[in-house]
């Protein structure tokens, strides 16, 4: 399939089976069309990832000390936060660089995938910080500390200034890839956090009320869980194989019968390779009278058209040599089974 491998209809993960080997027309398809441009612009993303880190590291540093001075867990949970903003940074750039390498040897798709683990990553660490903050700020809550509102208050102004700057970074960046969203998302939480934290050190200060700062940190922590479950849920379907969100396979396979020439379509399959990139393969049997090329190229140009789809996988062989294939399954009556999940054409009832 990719990276020039030419498995004929075959794909690795693909346990279905079709069967058909030494048809003369299996494997037509655009397993090669690795040179279709896919995913992001990596060199345009490292840069606005760069400068989104670089001021980051620099308000962390001072935030932790004004944190620690004020006594404020709010500061210490942002400045918690902003650590794992930078890791998540600079996990998104190992992965871009890792995901631009070349296909070889047992690796057909290269390295891809490795955007999706960043993802994954940058989720998991926003639910296990989310837990570690809730654990502390309920301690807080039954303790409350002594907190100097007036130190958080202007710390949390200037952290908003800069999460305001390090997420226009991040969304110059093409955030369709999950890697640069989980990067995006933990600086945006982190924004929240930040806005949560000001109005936290507001009513401390004119108030006394030293749990408003614990009870922020509460609110911070659903933000949290909920970016961290939407991360883990969107690269979870990616290693699943699902077919993408806002996709219907079965639509697809609908649309493929309908195309001249085609009149049936099974083992159809619709995958994530990474972000932006989308898989199908499927078996294709057309009308004996039609060229097989012809219907493989119209299926892949109206794949490309309705649902943006250009690496494909297209196994197309005549109907008609579909019932000599050596060990498919019968009926009792000697006809060829129906494979299963097949899409058949709705011929016209005679008037």
């Amino acid at each position: 399939m990719g990276a020039g491998h030419d498995h004929g209809h075959e794909r690795g993960h693909d346990q279905d089976g079709h069967g058909h080997d030494g048809h003369g027309h299996g494997g037509h398809g655009g397993g090669g069309h690795d040179g279709h441009a896919h995913g992001v612009s990596a060199d345009a993303d490292r840069r606005w990832l760069a400068s989104a880190l670089a001021l980051i590291c620099g308000f962390m540093a001072v935030e932790v000390a004004i944190g620690l001075a004020a006594g404020s867990l709010a500061l210490l949970s942002d400045a918690a936060h902003m650590l794992t903003d930078a890791a998540s940074i600079v996990l998104a750039l190992v992965a871009m660089r890792l995901a631009a390498r070349p296909a070889r040897g047992g690796f057909t798709f290269g390295l891809k995938r490795a955007e999706i683990l960043s993802a994954q990553a940058n989720g998991l660490s926003l639910i296990l910080l989310a837990a570690w903050l809730t654990y502390e700020a309920v301690e807080r809550l039954v303790s409350p500390p002594e907190v100097t509102g007036s130190l958080v208050l202007w710390t949390a102004l200037a952290g908003i200034a800069v999460n305001v700057a390090a997420a226009w970074c991040l969304s110059r960046a093409n955030r369709t890839s999950l890697n640069v969203e989980g990067a995006y998302q933990h600086i945006l939480n982190d924004l929240f956090g930040f806005v949560a934290t000001a109005v936290a050190g507001l009513v401390v200060m004119t108030t006394g009320f030293a749990r408003a700062d614990a009870i922020v940190s509460l609110v911070v922590v659903v933000l949290m869980v909920k970016s961290g479950y939407g991360l883990l849920k969107e690269s979870g379907r990616v290693f699943l194989e699902a077919a993408p969100a806002g996709v219907d396979p079965d639509a697809i396979g609908d649309a493929m019968v309908t195309r001249p020439g085609v009149v049936e379509v099974h083992d159809l399959h619709v995958w994530q390779i990474t972000s932006g990139q989308t898989a199908l393969s499927a078996h294709v049997l057309v009308d004996p009278d039609r060229d097989c090329h012809a219907v493989r190229e119209d299926l892949e140009r109206e794949l490309a058209r309705r649902d943006g789809i250009t690496h494909t996988t297209l196994q197309v062989d005549h109907a008609a040599a579909e019932l000599l294939t050596v060990g498919a399954p019968r009926r009792p009556d000697g006809h060829c089974a129906e494979p299963h999940g097949a899409v058949h054409r709705e011929e016209p009832h005679p008037h």
